[in-house]
């Protein structure tokens, strides 16, 4: 089994099934009389986001793509595994699971995710960096002495990688990635209109005319609601393309600078590869529109974005475990 523990969505992969399990990493806990307990997980917890009581609390116990509460987060790791599985008890069978990990997490970060899928119930863990299972989901050729560069923009972060030979020649990781890119549509909203709007609503926005490159014209329309901050009324207003993607300009400026810099620093026979090959994106970052061709104006290179993005970084970490091709690819530690 694998999983891609994301800081948006969890994706678990079943060797021999495939992709099983693709959620919000998302968890409602209510509280009765001083016990707290898991009501939801998932699609039905993100659809309590920001709409909770005061003894329901819906929260995401991943940033940045690291944990930041443990308990919660074994909780809904044995969620997800047990429907992943059909209902199975998790602890009542011996899986090995494979877990992702952004390539710039630190020891404490890596230990805290491997302890909470062992104490989820797993009877072995190992790990595998993101770029390398985005790499090998997407089809690039790493166990081969040929240069190819991924770049992963998840929830949390960017991972920015140039592989060989089943290693990592080059890997950076940038705290920016779709979240960063909610905030900055929430933010301008509330500072150019005085209006205030949710996290799921930012996100809506950015799905449907969020943009990495600037439109001709103002482009699509949207019309968002919210609380305005002057009277404290409901609110609603239009809001355009062009208007999102200045809103975006930082955010995509700094997986700009992060791709540049691992260009700069790219031994010049694996930037040779690269020419030829291109630069592949993976992650739910990769599919706001124009962020290939943003892109590709920066660094000249020829960009696609993978096959099945959203699912890549999962696909890839469970043909690691099942291929031996990709011996060596998956840590203990």
């Amino acid at each position: 089994m694998a999983i891609d523990l994301g800081t948006v969505n969890t994706v678990i992969y079943v060797r021999d099934r495939g992709i099983v399990l693709n959620e919000p990493s998302v968890i409602a806990i209510e509280t009765v009389n001083g016990v707290r307990r898991v009501k939801v997980v998932g699609n039905e917890a993100k659809l309590m986001m920001g709409k909770t009581p005061a003894n329901i609390q819906a929260m995401r116990p991943l940033r940045d793509g690291v944990i930041a509460d443990i308990d919660v987060a074994e909780q809904m790791i044995k969620h997800f595994v047990e429907k992943a599985l059909g209902g199975v008890r998790f602890l009542a069978r011996r899986h090995e699971v494979v877990i992702c990990v952004p390539s710039g997490s630190t020891m404490v970060e890596r230990r805290a995710l491997r302890d909470a899928a062992s104490n989820a119930g797993a009877f072995r863990v190992q790990l595998i960096e993101e770029p390398m299972a985005a790499a090998i989901g997407a089809g690039l050729p790493v166990t081969e002495p040929r240069g190819a560069m991924v770049v992963d923009i998840g929830g949390g972060t960017t991972e920015v990688a140039v592989l060989s030979l089943r290693g990592i020649a080059y890997s950076n990781s940038v705290r920016v990635g779709g979240d960063k890119l909610d905030e900055a549509i929430s933010s301008h909203v509330r500072r150019t209109h005085n209006l205030m709007i949710g996290e799921a609503t930012s996100e809506r926005v950015k799905h449907l005319i969020g943009s990495a490159v600037m439109p001709s014209g103002d482009g699509r329309v949207i019309t968002v609601k919210g609380r305005h901050l002057a009277n404290g009324r409901p609110a609603e207003l239009t809001i355009s393309e062009a208007e999102i993607a200045e809103a975006l300009v930082e955010p995509v400026g700094q997986i700009k600078g992060a791709v540049m810099s691992a260009l700069e620093q790219t031994p010049p026979e694996l930037s040779s590869d690269i020419i030829d090959e291109g630069i592949t994106l993976t992650g739910g970052g990769a599919l706001l529109s124009g962020m290939d061709e943003a892109l590709s104006e920066a660094t000249g290179l020829p960009v696609q974005v993978a096959d099945d993005a959203l699912i890549c970084v999962a696909m890839g970490a469970g043909r690691a475990l099942e291929d031996p091709a990709y011996e060596g690819v998956l840590t203990g530690a």
